[in-house]
């Protein structure tokens, strides 16, 4: 009769996940933000973003494990892009005028929307969004006190608050206005406008 037979430790395989260069994985990506774009987050499911991007659902599962990982990398490469924005505006020749005017521009505004409603239902998408933009205001805050020192003071505003002023007040304006909303808006547009004419020269 032989010994007592013996078993080989079960080995966990770690699931696999594409490249983060793959050529097939930035098709996902894009798709995916279509999808959100044209007909809202929820609608991005595995199968509804392999239908946009021609590709069998198996793909994006291989590549995404989870709706959350697929979710985050949208938006990633939104921030991606965004932070490219506001630091061509930070390093141009009137950076606080060109930050103001990259918060009211409204090419951007329905993706963002959609990335504050997955933020009420989706923890790690609040977090990232959270992370991201607490860097990116201590990083305008950092320009702002810069180039504006004791006037911000002497108008009974901090930097940060001024960074926070611009982005509210433009993201609202964006906002409303594709809802049909329109009252006070120029009014709240001319007062942000003199607020930076008075901290800042005269726009040449």
């Amino acid at each position: 009769m032989g010994g007592p037979a013996i078993y080989a430790p079960t080995m966990v395989q770690k699931r696999r996940v594409g490249a983060e260069s793959s050529e097939t994985r930035a098709r996902i990506v894009e798709a995916t933000e279509q999808v959100i774009r044209d007909e809202g987050y929820a609608a991005a499911s595995s199968r509804r973003v392999a239908l946009r991007a021609e590709l069998p659902p198996s793909l994006v599962h291989y590549y995404f494990p989870t709706t959350d990982d697929l979710l985050l990398a949208v938006f990633r490469r939104g921030a991606e892009q965004s932070d490219a924005m506001i630091e061509a505006a930070l390093t141009s020749a009137d950076p606080v005028r060109a930050l103001w005017r990259f918060f009211s521009d409204p090419s951007r505004n329905a993706l963002a929307m959609e990335f504050v409603a997955m933020a009420n239902h989706r923890k790690a998408i609040r977090a990232e969004i959270a992370r991201h933009s607490e860097a990116m205001r201590d990083r305008q805050a950092q320009l702002m006190e810069q180039l504006l020192g004791d006037r911000l003071a002497d108008h009974k505003v901090t930097a940060a608050g001024l960074s926070l002023l611009l982005a509210a007040v433009g993201r609202t304006l964006v906002m409303e206005a594709d809802m049909g909303v329109a009252r006070g808006h120029s009014d709240a547009r001319a007062s942000v406008e003199a607020l930076l004419d008075e901290l800042l020269p005269p726009e040449k």
